[in-house]
C-alpha cells in the first residue's frame, strides 16, 4: 500500500472555474427570488476587479515604445502558462488547460499512486481504465490535516449559531476515512465506464474526500458499496471545497454518521451534479439525512435520477439542510425516509423545476417535506407518493411553499391532506391541479388540501376528484386566511367541496 508523505506544493493560481461560478449562480438565484434584486447585486459586487498589474498589453498608451509593449505581451503569456492554461487564440481543453490527460492503468494501486502524483503536482487530469473495475480493499493511510484550521472555524461558528451542535461529542478522526488519498488540488478523474468499489469485506471507507481548496471533477464512473462512519458514503465535500460530478452511477453506498447523512454524496461545499443516477444509497444513522445526496453547501443538481434511496430522518432521495440548492429536470421515485421520501428542505432554501416525484413514501410528507424553509416549486409532477401520516404529496411546516404549473396527483394520506398539508405556512397554488388524491384514515379530512394556523392562496387553479374519510374532500382550513380566485376550481370532491372547512372558503360551493 503506498502512503504519500512527501511535500504537497501548492496547486498553481488560475481563473474561477466553471464549477465556482454554478455554484455563486445559484446561491444568487435563490436568494434573488427570496430577497429581490439585492441579492444580485450583492453577487455583482462580490466580484473582485482585475489589477492593473494584469491590465493587457493593449491598455498601454499609444506612445510606448514596441519593446516595452512586446515585453509586456511575454509577461502575460508567461503568466498565463504558470496558471496552466493556453495563450489567447490557442485555447486549451476547457478546463484543462495544456495538461496532458494521464491515463491510468487497471489497478487500484496505479491508481492511488495517481492521485499522490496529483497532488504534488498541484492537480492533474486523469483517465481511467475503459470498463475497468478498481476495487478498494483498504482505507488509504493519509493524514488529514491540510484544512488550514478552516474546518476548526467552520465548526465554531455553526456551534455559535446554533448551540445545540455544541453538545454533539467531537469528531473521531477514524470514523473519516476514505479509500483514496483526499483531494487537495484540482483533479479531474474521467472514468471510461470504470467502476471503483469498496470489497465487501472491507473496513468502512467512502471513496472521496475534497479537502478545503479541493476541486474534484468526476465523470462517467460507477461508485459502489462505499461505506462512512461519518458523513458522506461514496463522497464528502468539505466546507470551502468544489465537485463537479457529471454521468455518474451511485450504488449501494450508506452513511452511518448519527446526526449527518448522505448515503451517496454529502456536500458542505460547493456542488454541481448532472446526468447522474443514485440508487440504493442510505442514511442509516439515528437521525439520518439525504439517503441519495445531503446538502449542506451550495448545489446545483440537473438531469439526475434517484431510486430506491432511504434515510431514518428526512431526504430519502435528497435532503437540504441549512443549504441552497436548485433542482432541475430530475427523478425522484421510490425512495423512504421519516419525512419527505423523495425530497426534503429543512431550514433551507430551495427550488425545484421541471421534475417528477413519483412512488415516493415516508410518514410526513410521502413526495415533499418543508420544514422551517423556503421551497420553490414549478413544473413538478408530484403523483402516487404515500405518507402513513400528513401530506400524501407534500408537506410544509412553517415554511413559504409556492407551487406553479404543477400536478399533485393521486397521492395518499392515512392523516390528512392527502394532497397537500401545511401547517402554520403560507402556500401559494398556481395554475397547478390537485386531483384524485386520497385522505383515507378512519379521522382524514382534506382530501386535497388541508391547511391550518397560516395562509392557503389559490389562483387558476383546480381542486378536483380528491377524496376523505371525514368532509370536506376538496379543501379544508382552520385557524387559516384562505384566498380563492374565481379562475379556481374547486369541483366533484368526496364527500363536499369545502362543506365542513372551519373557514369558510370563497368560490367554492358545497
Amino acid at each position: 500500500m503506498t502512503t504519500y508523505q512527501g511535500d504537497r506544493r501548492a496547486a498553481p493560481p488560475g481563473r474561477r472555474s466553471r464549477w465556482f461560478l454554478a455554484g455563486g449562480l445559484v446561491a444568487g438565484s435563490l436568494v434573488a427570488g427570496a430577497a429581490g434584486l439585492a441579492g444580485v447585486a450583492a453577487v455583482a459586487a462580490d466580484r473582485v476587479a482585475p489589477t492593473a498589474a494584469d491590465a493587457p498589453s493593449m491598455a498601454l498608451r499609444a506612445d510606448d515604445q514596441s519593446g516595452e509593449r512586446q515585453a509586456v505581451e511575454d509577461r502575460d503569456q508567461a503568466r498565463e502558462e504558470r496558471r496552466g492554461g493556453k495563450p489567447e487564440g490557442h485555447p486549451g481543453r476547457r478546463g484543462q488547460g495544456q495538461r496532458p490527460e494521464v491515463a491510468v492503468p487497471c489497478d487500484s494501486a496505479k491508481l492511488i499512486s495517481a492521485l499522490v502524483r496529483a497532488n504534488a503536482d498541484g492537480g492533474a487530469d486523469l483517465r481511467l481504465a475503459s470498463k475497468c473495475t478498481y476495487e478498494l480493499t483498504h482505507a488509504f493511510q493519509q493524514p488529514d490535516d491540510y484544512d488550514g484550521g478552516i474546518r476548526d472555524a467552520r465548526e465554531a461558528a455553526d456551534s455559535a449559531e446554533n448551540p445545540g451542535d455544541a453538545e454533539a461529542p467531537p469528531r473521531d478522526p477514524r470514523h473519516d476515512r476514505a479509500g483514496l488519498p483526499v483531494i487537495y488540488h484540482p483533479i479531474a478523474i474521467r472514468g471510461e465506464g470504470a467502476t471503483i468499489v469498496r470489497d465487501v469485506h472491507a473496513e468502512a471507507f467512502r471513496f472521496f474526500t475534497v479537502r478545503d481548496g479541493g476541486e474534484l471533477t468526476l465523470s462517467d464512473v460507477l461508485l459502489r458499496n462505499g461505506l462512512s462512519a461519518a458523513e458522506g458514503g461514496s463522497i464528502h465535500v468539505v466546507h470551502g471545497a468544489s465537485a463537479v460530478v457529471e454521468r455518474t452511477t451511485i450504488v449501494g453506498s450508506t452513511s452511518l454518521s448519527a446526526e449527518g447523512g448522505g448515503g451517496g454524496i454529502f456536500n458542505d461545499g460547493h456542488l454541481v451534479v448532472s446526468g447522474s443516477t443514485f440508487v440504493d444509497n442510505h442514511a442509516a444513522g439515528t437521525a439520518g439525512k439525504g439517503g441519495g445526496l445531503l446538502n449542506g453547501g451550495v448545489m446545483s443538481l440537473q438531469t439526475s435520477q434517484f431510486r430506491s434511496n432511504s434515510a431514518v430522518a428526512y431526504g430519502g432521495g435528497l435532503a437540504n439542510y441549512r443549504g441552497a440548492a436548485e433542482v432541475r429536470s430530475s427523478t425522484f421515485a421510490h425512495n423512504n425516509a421519516a419525512q419527505g421520501g423523495g425530497v426534503a428542505s429543512f431550514s433551507a432554501r430551495t427550488r425545484v423545476a421541471d421534475t417528477k416525484v413519483v412512488g415516493n413514501t415516508a410518514q410526513t410528507g410521502g413526495g415533499i417535506a418543508n420544514s422551517d424553509a423556503l421551497i420553490f416549486l414549478r413544473g413538478l409532477e408530484v403523483r402516487d407518493n404515500t405518507a402513513t401520516g400528513n401530506g400524501g404529496g407534500i408537506s410544509t411546516f412553517q415554511g413559504l411553499l409556492p407551487l406553479d404549473d404543477s400536478v399533485v396527483s393521486g397521492n395518499t394520506a392515512r392523516g390528512s391532506g392527502g394532497g397537500i398539508h401545511a401547517q402554520k405556512s403560507n402556500l401559494l397554488v398556481r395554475r397547478s391541479e390537485v386531483e384524485r388524491n386520497h385522505a383515507v384514515g378512519a379521522k382524514s379530512t382534506g382530501g386535497g388540501i388541508f391547511a391550518t394556523l397560516g395562509q392557503v392562496s389559490l389562483y387558476s387553479s383546480r381542486v378536483a376528484g380528491n377524496v376523505a374519510t371525514v368532509k370536506p374532500g376538496g379543501l379544508f382550513a382552520d385557524k387559516a386566511r384562505v384566498k380563492v380566485d374565481d379562475e379556481t376550481d374547486i369541483i366533484d370532491n368526496e364527500p363536499t367541496n369545502c362543506e365542513g372547512s372551519r373557514v369558510p372558503v370563497a368560490n367554492c360551493f358545497r
